[in-house]
């Protein structure tokens, strides 16, 4: 159950408000309004007086609540109307006008709008004009003259709702903390249906941004960037000519007067205010190497370090591990094929939830995976090979169950359970890019007398998981990487005691699999023996260095793909 608390001002705010609720709605979708509920028992129902004009009763019922606040004349408050629609889960239960007037005298009673037998409290009432919502309307001024007591009543409401869930038997939401985006309005998705679009404007636009934001390197960056995919940008400036911040549009979304719907950027998500993204683009650079390494390589190993650092690092690092993560997920679907980018998506979306908490987060160790994956974007085409991001994507699983089980001892719930169904999309999505490379190296597998050398030494490093290795289906695919590197100079004895040695096996699903992606990392990254080195340096290939700040372009071709529905 949602409940979701709207303010209004002005002189005629309860009137509009009453007519919004007891009109066909924006789309017609309102059907049979009526009250359920009011702070008396008694007031008058647009929807149940047939004898009436409906609109002069509609007159009547705003007046009676506005009437403690015109009471009080030029010393009434800007702020008179409290609007809280609360709405159920598609798959609840229909209630009845009973069930639902009982929910409304649970939320006001939370809210400190009308405390239980408290008679001088502010009037309300409830109006019901769909199955699965109501719409509670109240004024800001009690019946005594004075205002109510209403502290932090958006979590004391959320508090009562999740204990009317148990009650009700409806579906229950976890509890949250405060820092979740902020959802679209039912408008918004009428609006969205209307043009023919699955994702509404404000969906769009922040996943737009949050691309910008994870694939710059400065402010100027940003906002060029998200200029590249086709976003309407409207600085915010002060009387100094500083900008103070920002909104955001997307061209032909018009409002009723022909105007662009703007949004700025704090109303999108909490973390993409322009003083949050400045926090994020002027962490010090790490040092470029002179030799610059593959960038999956980098991004690969950053990603494994950061099940240690959720592990044992200070609070404040690991929730900048989940933001560097997150802006990670953000960017691989431009890096993707088409058949694992839709999943990339959906998981990126989902795991947005979980790399928001109220701790602050410390950026000084992310600088080498977010560098990794903006160097990543305009890496030569042989360097976006499958398994590259193979490897990165099994690292990527890993890291999202530990994020889930950090948050899970964090006690926070709504990103718990965003990392649970992100890690979905992401399994999904490495099938579609893991199997046909495993398969094609698994076509390449030594012969046996060669992988039962190798199966010799597993079974004498660790005994323990040997078995597992060996009946592994990706068994062979480890096999041929050995091969490979043992063909090149190196140690496969060596290089295996190395990938042992990186993190244990215990969590790993497919040790296989995970070894496999380790051995063709390490097979690149440590110094090889004289014989390889010998053979490398009669080679005539050589990579060329990756640029180092991330395409505009990219982001452009993403912005022009359909939009994707959040599940």
């Amino acid at each position: 159950m949602i409940p979701k608390i709207i303010l209004g001002k002005g002189a005629r705010a309860t009137r509009r408000l009453i007519g919004y609720l007891y009109g066909p709605g924006s789309a017609n979708e309102h059907t049979d309004p009526h009250l359920v509920a009011s702070w008396n028992g008694f007031a008058p129902d647009p929807g149940r007086s047939p004898h009436r004009n409906p609109k002069q009763v509609e007159d009547q019922l705003a007046a009676q609540l506005d009437q403690p606040v015109n009471m009080l004349g030029d010393k009434a408050p800007a702020t008179t109307v409290w609007h809280c629609p609360v709405r159920a889960a598609p798959e609840d239960p229909i209630l009845t006008d009973v069930q639902w007037a009982d929910i409304a005298r649970r939320i006001v009673a939370a809210a400190g709008i009308a405390p239980e037998g408290d008679e001088e409290a502010c009037r309300w009432v409830a109006v019901r004009h769909a199955d699965d919502h109501i719409h509670i309307a109240a004024t800001l001024v009690r019946q005594d003259g004075r205002r109510p007591r209403r502290d932090h009543d958006i979590r004391a409401v959320q508090r009562e709702a999740r204990k009317i869930e148990i009650d009700f038997g409806l579906r229950r939401l976890n509890p949250g903390d405060g820092t979740a985006a902020k959802r679209p309005t039912s408008k918004e998705h009428f609006k969205a249906k209307r043009q023919g679009q699955d994702t509404t404007t404000r969906e769009i636009l922040r996943r737009r941004v949050r691309r910008a934001v994870a694939a710059a390197s400065s402010e100027t960056e940003f906002f060029a960037l998200l200029e590249a995919t086709g976003v309407n940008v409207r600085p915010k400036t002060g009387p100094s000519g500083d900008t103070l911040g920002y909104s955001v549009a997307l061209p032909g979304d018009l409002n009723k007067h022909g105007e662009p719907v703007w949004f700025s950027g704090s109303t999108l998500a909490g973390d993409l205010s322009l003083p949050k993204i400045r926090h994020r683009l002027t962490t010090s650079p790490e040092p470029v190497p002179a030799r610059p390494a593959d960038p999956w390589h980098q991004a690969t190993a950053a990603t494994e370090r950061i099940p240690e650092h959720l592990t044992h690092s200070s609070d404040h690092t690991a929730q900048g591990q989940l933001v560097a993560l997150g802006e990670a997920l953000d960017l691989l679907p431009l890096t993707a094929p088409a058949e694992a980018k839709r999943e990339l998506e959906r998981a990126a979306a989902l795991f947005e939830r979980a790399t928001r908490s109220r701790i602050t987060a410390d950026l000084d160790s992310t600088r080498v995976l977010r560098r990794s994956i903006q160097t990543i974007l305009l890496a030569p085409a042989t360097t976006r090979e499958g398994t590259g991001l193979a490897m990165l994507l099994d690292a990527v699983l890993i890291a999202v169950a530990f994020a889930r089980h950090w948050h899970h001892t964090h006690q926070h719930a709504q990103q718990e359970a965003a990392a649970e169904q992100a890690l979905t999309h992401l399994q999904t999505a490495y099938a579609h890019v893991a199997v046909p490379v495993l398969d094609g190296l698994a076509r390449r597998t030594p012969g046996a007398q060669i992988k039962q050398r190798y199966a010799r030494h597993l079974q004498q490093a660790v005994p323990e998981h040997a078995d597992r290795i060996l009946k592994d289906p990706a068994w062979d695919a480890l096999a041929t990487v050995l091969a490979g590197a043992e063909t090149a100079g190196h140690n496969p004895a060596t290089l295996l005691d190395q990938a042992l040695g990186q993190r244990t096996l215990d969590n790993a699903r497919n040790p296989a699999r995970t070894l496999t992606w380790r051995i063709h990392r390490l097979g690149q990254r440590h110094t090889p023996s004289p014989r390889a080195q010998a053979a490398m340096a009669r080679s005539t290939t050589r990579r060329p260095a990756a640029p180092v700040h991330p395409s505009a372009a990219a982001l452009a071709a993403a912005a022009q793909q359909p939009h994707v529905r959040r599940r």
